[in-house]
């Protein structure tokens, strides 16, 4: 071997050496292990922390509705939400007809046309006539429906019987019941005319006040439904981010007004309530009123201090009440008093004004009648529920009638041009003008031709209501152009029952008024039981009341 080649190797093995023993030794294998592990935990950790403390992804709030929907509730979701037609998969929530999660419930009617008998329906045979078609007992023979009603009731009952059940436009069902009153229809609230007679399902009416929405068969609830399994607390915060009607029935725009006949606290009417009560006429019938809005009396008799004992029949035919007796017209929460009648002056001038003043007191606004000419003439203008009521009226017999003067107290002698000029003032400022007259008497159900003139005026002018106070039977019925005209109501007390079957009968006009404007009126029938007291018709009775005065009465037009 070369010396020199050996030396070189011997001193590169020394240099190795000592470049390991100065060295800084190295880890171990386990050591970097865990150092490694402990990083990790820590990034780990760390990137929890991040994700913990980050925002929460904002959930999807689009709603969308879900076909078929009432039309009036679609219009509002389109001007006041804006909420589209449902793509569900770009939704988290529909709109649609369940009761799941009920944000808004639709009101519908059954209606039948106004000169109809029955008064009621099941809901179950209302059912079973929808599907089925015409079941025995049923008193119509085809039901009609607008499209969308079609639609959205075929989606709560199933299709309906194609023979029984047409798709009309509320045009042609106005058109149908002129020519057929076989022909009823299911109606949405707002679509609800004086033409129609509503019908109650399971004794429920959308027209009444002690209307129960829970227990109402026609209504279609409205839910929001979740579409990506959002959380109830999602679905909530999204219903309160919506504006939305609750309902196309608000009671708060809803008013009701009994309009009544004869009343006379005298003769026979006045001895039963010494003998029974100063309350006992009214016993039975209370309910209506004390329900009503507004409660309009036609009092034809002064209240008198110096007014003598009731005798049960006397040929005088001058009246006056005892003033205890204006007690019964307290228990009725009497608001409004006709003074139009024939007997107002009959004990002078100074009970005339003591009976104004009575009503004064007690709150009660009054027309028809007042301490002068101006006074009477002037119409009652008030509101209620957000609608806007007036009552004007007069006696239009002529001269000799209790009437008032420039200067003295009494009855209104009618003015027709005056009351059409009224009549329309008062249209132009929101009102809704109830006519009411002291007419011409006489003893038939038929509409008398002198006073179908006068009323036509009146209904012409714009009154939606012309009915008449003097009547001691029922009259006929007539609507026209959007108005009711009711000849004539009977007596509501007074002690006539004996007089002749028609005497006994009587009808209390309950009108209702919705977001200022009339829409339908209700008939309650009476029967006297004596001489003083009525009580609600039986079935019997009713229907044969009505079957005679509608067949006295005018179609509408």
């Amino acid at each position: 071997m070369n010396r020199n080649k050996s030396i070189t190797l011997i001193n590169l093995f020394l240099l190795i050496l000592l470049a390991s023993c100065s060295a800084k030794p190295e880890p171990s294998t386990a050591s970097v292990e865990s150092d490694t592990q402990l990083t990790i935990t820590n990034e780990t950790l760390s990137t929890q922390n991040t994700q913990s403390t980050a925002p929460a992804p904002t959930p999807d709030k689009s709603i969308c509705y879900l076909a078929p929907l009432p039309t009036s509730f679609i219009s509002g979701l389109r001007d006041t939400n804006n909420i589209p037609d449902c793509n569900a998969e770009k939704a988290a929530a529909q709109l649609g007809i369940s009761d799941q999660n009920p944000v808004s419930h639709w009101i519908y009617a059954l209606a039948a046309p106004f000169f109809t008998i029955d008064d009621e329906m099941s809901l179950e045979m209302l059912k079973t006539v929808w599907l089925h078609g015409s079941q025995s007992g049923v008193m119509f023979s085809h039901l009609m429906v607008e499209q969308n009603t079609y639609d959205v009731f075929s989606v709560l009952w199933g299709k309906p019987d194609p023979e029984f059940v047409s798709i009309q436009t509320l045009e042609q069902m106005k058109t149908k019941i002129l020519a057929d009153p076989m022909y009823w229809a299911i109606l949405p609230f707002e679509s609800i005319e004086s033409v129609w007679k509503i019908i109650t399902v399971d004794n429920q009416s959308p027209l009444r006040k002690d209307f129960s929405m829970e227990d109402y068969a026609l209504q279609i609830p409205i839910s929001l439904i979740s579409l990506q399994e959002a959380d109830a607390a999602s679905i909530e915060a999204m219903s309160a981010d919506l504006s939305l009607t609750l309902s196309n029935r608000d009671p708060e725009k809803l008013t009701t007004i009994l309009v009544t006949g004869v009343t006379a606290l005298v003769r026979g009417t006045a001895n039963t309530m010494e003998q029974r009560g100063m309350t006992y006429p009214a016993d039975d019938i209370r309910p209506w009123f004390l329900e009503a809005d507004i409660v309009h009396i036609s009092n034809e008799i002064p209240f008198a201090k110096n007014c003598p004992q009731p005798y049960p029949r006397i040929n005088d035919l001058v009246f006056c009440s005892q003033v205890e007796y204006i007690e019964l017209l307290e228990s009725i929460s009497t608001d409004v008093v006709e003074l139009s009648g024939d007997h107002f002056q009959d004990y002078g001038p100074e009970a005339t004004l003591y009976t104004i003043d009575l009503y004064n007191q007690k709150g009660w606004l009054y027309y028809g009648g007042g301490i002068n000419q101006a006074d009477a003439q002037k119409p009652v203008q008030l509101e209620d529920h957000g609608n806007k009521i007036a009552f004007i009226g007069c006696n239009a017999k002529g001269g000799g009638y209790a009437g008032a003067s420039e200067t003295t107290p009494g009855a209104a002698d009618c003015d027709f041009d005056y009351m059409t000029e009224q009549i329309k003032q008062l249209r132009a400022a929101g009102y809704l003008p109830i006519v009411t007259f002291q007419h011409l008497e006489y003893y038939s159900y038929l509409a008398h031709p002198i006073l179908q003139e006068d009323f036509h005026r009146m209904a012409d002018a714009g009154a939606v209501i012309v009915s008449g106070s003097q009547a001691h039977q029922p009259h006929a019925i007539e609507l026209r152009n959007g108005s009711m005209l009711h000849y004539g109501l009977g007596n509501l007390f007074f002690d006539q029952l004996f007089e002749s079957k028609e005497t006994g009968q009587a009808i209390i006009d309950r009108h209702i008024m919705y977001d200022g404007r009339y829409i339908n009126t209700e008939l309650l029938t009476i029967q006297f039981i004596n001489l003083a007291r009525s009580r609600p018709m039986t079935l019997e009775e009713r229907q044969l009341l009505l079957y005679t005065v509608f067949q006295a009465s005018t179609p509408l037009q």
